[in-house]
């Protein structure tokens, strides 16, 4: 079955079931391995990607159900949000292993694109489908409000 996506700016027509998870898509078709296998059931927030600007789970998406849709994953988010949430990362030392980092950061882009000035709850609202064994937890807070500030 053929399935046309737009990844990361690029259009692609794809001969994919529908039922194929996006990350399976993303990670084993197209090679783009930034986004992150975690657990499988949208529980971890590892394989968060943008789908049409929102973050998305890539996990338990089908392809066949954002067929035609505008697909960022972590190799191709760009821009002065994106770009402030990695300088606040790296300033605040966010990441311990890093595994769940690029999920993290394609939440808090699309935390940041639809609201530029979040407080604690809304942070931790947007943020709580994304787990870090590491418990960063503290400093994602402070660099996701840090990246805030610099964009005004």
């Amino acid at each position: 079955m053929s399935t046309k996506l737009i990844v990361n700016g690029r259009p692609l027509n794809l001969n994919v079931p529908d039922d194929m998870p996006l990350l399976w898509v993303l990670r084993d078709r197209l090679q783009m391995t930034g986004t992150k296998y975690g657990c499988g059931v949208s529980q971890c927030g590892a394989c968060t990607v943008h789908v049409n600007g929102e973050a998305r789970r890539a996990c338990v998406t089908p392809v066949g159900r954002v067929a035609g849709a505008e697909i960022t994953t972590i190799e191709g988010v760009d821009g002065p949000v994106a770009d402030a949430v990695r300088t606040s990362w790296q300033a605040i030392d966010v990441p311990q292993c890093g595994y769940c980092q690029s999920g993290q950061i394609m939440s808090a882009v699309a935390l940041l694109n639809s609201n530029p000035d979040p407080d604690d709850a809304l942070i931790d609202k947007a943020m709580g489908g994304n787990l870090c064994r590491c418990a960063t937890y503290i400093r994602i807070r402070r660099a996701i409000k840090e990246a805030a500030r610099s964009l005004t």
